[in-house]
């Protein structure tokens, strides 16, 4: 790819696990298959100058030698593979003063990473005098089974059966055992981490896992996003409130876009039209592919709609959702649609100013992330086949096909997409298809739970913090309420996606501020507690 070209890359992150298909009718009444990504970003919070290939004094590399099957005795189940994880012990005071060990449980993609841009953990290792560990996740990065041959590990449904959010946390939890005793810690007390996914882990680890962990710090995780726990329209509908905060008329700018892009991609000279509008490099256009890369800007915004600027999933100003309506808004640009979309979409694209156009068919991932890429396309009515239109992951979507269903594709007549409604058929029928198994929509709440969580976990749970953001979308799915004195939700109303985590910076507002001092001594009095009862115990 050419430098001056900016490329369509989704990150991985789960970001929404796999491409939804949804039945919707269009105004001629005729049914089409539409694939509706809304991206589920991790705890990747980017210093501008680091990257996985900077040489960097933040961690060393290790390896673990990990069972692949924790839950079989198949002769298959004792195969191994070499677990990555990434340490840092710099500010450990040690096993002989008890010191405690923090830990990242990693999503769905490398753990450097993730490592370089968890900048919550870095700075408070000091003032608890914490080890630092950050462990990978199963079949992603270094971690991949199978000698590390990704071709095998990733050659179908038998191989990866093994990658399952239950098979991630045994592997956390035997990696953390058998590293404390190496350690000679065997009293030092952990405590988890996570955001997004990585959050969802942290929260379910401490659950499942209460006697390795003695709490947890699960940032924007949307762990009632099962089941029709959570209304399949409130992801939408919180990026719909996003931008209609801003602006009433950029909300019915972008909300009435669509329509006028199918319109004119139908009328002779239109793909011209449109190419020129958004600046689109000299290669294959057509409205679906347009609409997704209009759509991916408009929900990566509203996820990273940070208070000071970032460089997580593209390099952004300050408060992006209100820059992109200033954009949409601004007078000099008249009644011109397309205009105001493409100076919305250079927020997103193009803040840096390099790109001369944008490649719409550019695959390319410039953080070495290929392996969880995937290109985003909405088809339109009429259209049945969709890997026709998307390139995935196999991965990434064969966890969605198992485990992870997570309705969020719904848009009401309110929405600022077209309305659409959430079909499990859809996805079932595309997991049968492409990977011959069934969906398991049942299991998440089957085996962590969902239903009634105050009622339930007030009876067991406790050291779990939930962070959440409003703005972000995957708060609809997320803990809102404190359930007890020891399981805290801090929401902030004006916060993003796993905002918490992020690296401080002078910039930030006195809110983001205070969240980040009411969960450093709420994990405080956890650790306290805990000394208190490991000197009564002994």
């Amino acid at each position: 790819m050419a430098n001056s070209t900016v490329t369509l890359v989704m990150k991985p992150i789960m970001l929404r696990l796999i491409c939804d298909l949804m039945i919707w009718r269009g105004e001629d009444g005729e049914s089409g298959s539409r694939i509706s990504v809304n991206w589920f970003p991790s705890s990747i919070i980017t210093p501008e100058h680091l990257s996985v290939s900077t040489k960097n004094t933040l961690y060393k590399s290790k390896y673990f030698t990990q069972i692949l099957d924790h839950f079989n005795y198949n002769p298959e189940s004792y195969q191994t593979f070499q677990h990555r994880y990434l340490i840092n012990d710099t500010y450990w005071g040690g096993p002989k003063n008890n010191s405690p060990i923090f830990v990242y449980t990693g999503n769905e993609g490398d753990i450097e990473w993730f490592t370089q841009n968890t900048g919550f953990m870095f700075e408070n290792a000091p003032h608890f005098k914490a080890l630092l560990v950050f462990i990978e996740h199963r079949f992603y990065g270094k971690s991949i089974p199978y000698g590390g041959d990704e071709e095998v590990a990733y050659k179908n449904a038998s191989t990866l059966g093994y990658l399952s959010s239950t098979q991630a946390l045994a592997d956390f939890a035997t990696l953390i055992i058998d590293l404390k005793k190496n350690l000679t810690a065997t009293d030092s007390p952990v405590v988890v981490f996570g955001g997004s996914y990585g959050g969802m882990l942290a929260a379910w680890f401490r659950l499942k896992y209460p006697h390795v962990t003695i709490g947890a710090l699960s940032s924007s995780s949307p762990i009632l996003n099962f089941e029709n726990i959570t209304s399949p329209y409130s992801f939408n509908n919180i990026i719909t409130q996003d931008f209609r905060s801003e602006s009433e008329n950029c909300y019915k700018v972008i909300k009435g876009s669509w329509q006028q892009i199918s319109d004119t991609a139908n009328q002779p000279g239109g793909l011209e039209l449109l190419r020129r509008s958004f600046n689109i490099c000299k290669n294959d256009i057509d409205a679906n592919s347009l609409e997704g890369w209009l759509g991916q800007a408009f929900i990566y915004t509203a996820m990273t709609d940070y208070p000071t600027p970032s460089n997580f999933l593209s390099p952004l100003p300050a408060y992006p959702v209100k820059q992109m309506c200033k954009a949409i808004d601004d007078p000099t640009l008249g009644n011109d649609t397309f205009a105001k979309l493409y100076g919305a979409a250079n927020i997103y694209f193009n803040y840096t100013g390099n790109a001369t156009c944008f490649d719409l068919d550019d695959h390319s991932d410039p953080h070495g992330l290929s392996e969880w890429t995937w290109q985003v396309t909405w088809v339109g009515a009429g259209m049945t086949t969709p890997m026709d239109f998307i390139q995935y992951t196999f991965e990434i979507l064969e966890q969605a096909c198992t485990e992870m269903i997570m309705p969020t594709e719904g848009n009401n007549d309110e929405s600022i997409f077209p309305a659409s409604e959430w079909n499990y058929n859809d996805r079932a029928h595309f997991c049968k298809q492409y990977f011959r198994i069934e969906p398991r929509p049942n299991w998440i709440t089957t085996e962590f739970g969902g239903h009634d969580i105050e009622r339930v976990l007030k009876r067991f749970g406790s050291n779990i913090i939930f962070f959440n953001g409003l703005r972000d979308p995957w708060s609809g799915g997320g803990v809102l309420k404190s359930i007890s004195k020891s399981i805290v939700a801090v929401v902030a109303k004006q916060g993003a996606h796993h905002v918490d985590l992020r690296f401080s910076t002078s910039e930030d507002p006195e809110w983001l501020r205070n969240v980040r001092r009411r969960e450093v001594k709420i994990i405080t009095k956890w650790i306290s507690q805990y000394y208190h009862s490991l000197g009564h115990s002994s």
